[in-house]
């Protein structure tokens, strides 16, 4: 018995197939792109005769386009199309990449990578729109799986990548490889994926949108500042800007009729918990382990390279355990998974701690490897929470909010892990390599604790999804 597929049915197959391929593929490149720089940021310095302080800003300048874009390109997709600002974000990642290839000294390419993150943004947020869009039920937890799991194979493989090439012809190479990358991804969304938008289209918030993004980017120029002492006036002024415009955002978005953000949704529990799952997620999980790779280097004597090997055991776990999220037991909500891999990751950070210089690699991989899990259930989750917990047309809004406070607690968790880590450090040598062992031990523990706090929350919340929206 033979049976014909339609040629109806085809397009739509082809059409969902798209629909998590190229978010999800779009996701991989922008994670690559945000790590690539941990394993050549002494080629890369040294190639734009970067100081220390601008050497912070060559690791810390993509979260600053980031977390200031995010929400902003998340609710102009879904007025505005989701496809388009995808489109467009693609686009605007090869030129930056361009720019950043091509950067004489540090100033151009701390802006190219700035550019970068705003183009990522439009990736991430218009992405996951998408796939909110695109699939229901079942198949929305299996796509969201997988987008969450593109996170972790990024982290893994952009800093093998980027040294990789290095190792072939210097540190440029990586940017242009992105540019093809982008380019590539431009065309293959312009031919394979179909528009969608919310079905009412709410009016341009530019106040809402100025002040939001701004205030953003202050809070994160002076938490990267803050780096180099937290009590400059810069930094302290900084902070200060950063709470007006916040709270001017806040005020405006209560009294906008049709607002960028509806601050309603905050009393949805589950909205809630995705905005703090993601901010518990970057403060107390990425910031730590971001910084792991430089203590590997300056502390067990690692190279970038075999550090950045050693941190894919983490970030690899990660992309295999949110692939294989979807198989879970059904009884188990998101808010109980997420509690479980915000548990298991401090136990994994727990099990870090207590290095010392003479530590071997293999020291920290039961610990990288349970944490790791924990990881991967959580983005797999938080993906989830994030275009569930809105309403239906407002997906791409949902995963700007949900990714701002990820990277705004990434800023913030690998300013927390370099303060604790560095304290009582001076110099170079046996005594610096063991204070700076110790205090990482108490950045790991500290994390843990954070990390803890946020699985209790997740598992005491109730859940609100039978709730309608809070505005129409």
């Amino acid at each position: 018995m033979s049976t014909t597929v339609s040629p109806r049915a085809m397009a739509a197959g082809k059409a969902s197939l798209a629909a998590l391929a190229l978010p999800s593929a779009a996701t991989l490149l922008a994670l690559m792109n945000y790590t690539a720089p941990m394993a050549t940021l002494t080629d890369t310095a040294a190639g734009l005769h970067a100081g220390a302080t601008a050497q912070i800003w060559l690791m810390s300048s993509i979260s600053l386009g980031l977390a200031a874009a995010l929400l902003a390109v998340g609710s102009l997709a879904d007025d505005h199309g989701r496809k388009r600002l995808f489109v467009i974000g693609a686009v605007v990642l090869a030129v930056s990449s361009a720019a950043s290839a091509l950067a004489p000294n540090a100033t151009i390419f701390i802006t190219g990578r700035i550019v970068q993150g705003a183009a990522s943004a439009a990736l991430l947020a218009t992405g996951l729109g998408i796939i909110g869009h695109s699939f229901t039920g079942h198949e929305r937890a299996r796509a969201a799986g997988v987008w969450g799991a593109m996170l972790g194979l990024g982290i893994a493989l952009g800093p093998i990548a980027s040294a990789a090439l290095a190792d072939l012809s210097d540190w440029r190479l990586w940017y242009w490889v992105t540019l093809v990358a982008s380019v590539l991804l431009a065309i293959a969304a312009v031919r394979a994926l179909d528009e969608s938008r919310a079905q009412h289209r709410r009016g341009l918030d530019l106040p809402g949108l100025v002040t939001m993004s701004a205030g953003v980017a202050a809070l994160l120029t002076a938490i990267t500042l803050g780096r180099t002492g937290w009590t400059r006036p810069a930094v302290l002024a900084l902070f200060a800007v950063a709470a007006v415009l916040l709270l001017a955002f806040v005020t405006i978005e209560w009294r906008r009729r049709e607002p960028m953000l509806d601050l309603g949704l905050f009393r949805r529990p589950l909205f809630l918990l995705s905005i703090v799952g993601a901010m518990v997620t970057g403060l107390a999980v990425i910031g730590v382990m971001s910084y792991l790779a430089t203590v590997m280097d300056l502390a067990l004597g690692l190279t970038p390279f075999t550090a950045a090997l050693v941190l894919a055991i983490w970030s690899g776990m990660s992309f295999l355990a949110a692939l294989q999220a979807r198989r879970l037991p059904g009884r188990l909500s998101p808010r109980h998974l997420l509690a479980i891999g915000l548990l298991l990751s401090a136990v994994g950070e727990v099990a870090m701690a207590g290095l010392s210089p003479g530590s071997h690699w293999w020291r920290l991989v039961p610990g990288l490897l349970v944490a790791g899990v924990g990881s991967g259930l959580a983005n797999a989750m938080l993906a989830r929470l994030a275009v569930e917990s809105v309403p239906a047309d407002r997906a791409s809004m949902g995963s700007g909010a949900n990714n701002t406070a990820r990277y705004i607690g990434a800023s913030l968790g690998v300013a927390m892990a370099v303060t604790i880590a560095t304290n009582g450090v001076h110099g170079h040598g046996p005594d610096a390599a063991k204070a700076l062992t110790h205090g990482t031990s108490i950045a790991m523990l500290v994390s843990a604790a954070l990390a803890l706090a946020g699985a209790a929350l997740a598992a005491l919340i109730r859940d609100d999804r039978a709730r309608p929206a809070a505005r129409p």
